[in-house]
């Protein structure tokens, strides 16, 4: 029939083929900027450009004066003038690694950092999970008391333990009845008493980023998880903790990077170390060598050790997560 079709030269025929090239054209358009040569793509870079110059300034030149002290004999002769800088190569890494106690303070440090990462990765994420449980004024109560502990400087954190633990005065001894006994005195307790300190104003990062996680996480998920008769523990293996990998990722690279350069309770703590140096780190020792020492070029040395020390623990384990195809 001559009416069964629309003819090609009928208004609606012309108003459907004005607006495919309207609809198409906005397509056209991003694709021949994001096709042409330099278009849009120095715009993320333009945008990031005053952070890099400010990263640039405080990161980036410090380290490049740290790995340049550490090639030359910079004592306190050199500092005040009385002797001229001379340039030892490699001399104070061959002194550095030829130090028997270099390698126990890195074990140390090696130990205790870990230590330190697994427990507050373990308590941060423990309460996450029970903030998640609680009612809202727990919450908000425990969650106050958290940022509490992680606004508290380091020196006053780790004078209030120091107070607590107090063999004479402090009320921990008091309620284990463990009389005049000094934690700071032995090893092991020393270490363990900075430990609970450090955990105790680490772990508020944690809990706080890993709740963030888990409240993004889809109830039904969750729901259907509990229908099957899975256990919290079994939630949190199977469930949570795959969710949530990018998350725990950047939370355990935040925490070994704090952990592994630990200074102040340590010093505060152990009184710059322990008795004979029992409780060094890499940090403090480094302290002790450039400014104890006036060692200013080995201390820099250890400082640079440290540096790539992080950074192939860091790029190492994202290089495994990028394997498992975790997207960061």
């Amino acid at each position: 029939m001559a009416g069964s079709g629309r003819a090609p030269g009928l208004p609606g025929t012309a108003a459907v083929g004005a607006a495919s090239p309207s609809v198409s054209a906005p397509r056209d358009s991003r694709s021949a900027a994001r096709n042409h040569p330099g278009g849009g793509s120095w715009t993320p870079w333009l945008y990031l450009a005053p952070a890099l110059v400010v990263l640039g300034g405080l990161l980036l030149y410090p380290i490049y004066q740290l790995g340049l002290i550490s090639f030359f004999r910079y004592t306190q002769a050199q500092v005040s003038g009385g002797e001229p800088t001379s340039f030892e190569g490699f001399g104070n890494y061959a002194e550095l690694f030829g130090d028997g106690q270099f390698w126990q303070v890195l074990l140390a440090t090696v130990l205790f950092a870990a230590a330190c990462v697994g427990a507050t990765l373990a308590v941060g994420c423990a309460l996450a999970v029970l903030l998640t449980r609680v009612r809202a004024v727990p919450r908000l109560a425990l969650m106050l008391a958290a940022l509490g502990a992680w606004a508290t400087p380091a020196v006053t954190g780790s004078t209030v333990w120091l107070f607590l633990f107090d063999p004479d005065f402090g009320p921990v001894n008091r309620l284990l009845g463990l009389g005049d006994h000094s934690w700071t005195y032995g090893r092991y307790s020393a270490f363990l008493l900075v430990l609970l300190e450090v955990v105790w104003c680490s772990f508020p990062f944690v809990m706080v980023t890993v709740y963030a996680g888990i409240r993004a996480v889809p109830a039904e998920v969750l729901e259907a998880a509990a229908l099957d008769g899975a256990s919290q523990w079994r939630i949190w293996r199977s469930v949570l903790a795959p969710m949530l990998r990018p998350i725990l990722a950047v939370v355990t690279i935040q925490s070994v990077i704090w952990d592994f350069k630990v200074f102040t309770q340590i010093y505060v703590m152990t009184n710059g170390g322990g008795i004979a140096g029992q409780n060094l780190v890499l940090n403090v020792y480094a302290y002790q060598k450039a400014f104890a020492s006036s060692q200013y070029g080995l201390g820099s040395a250890i400082g640079v050790v440290m540096l790539l020390i992080l950074l192939a623990v860091t790029l190492g384990y994202l290089r495994s997560l990028r394997r498992q195809g975790e997207e960061l």
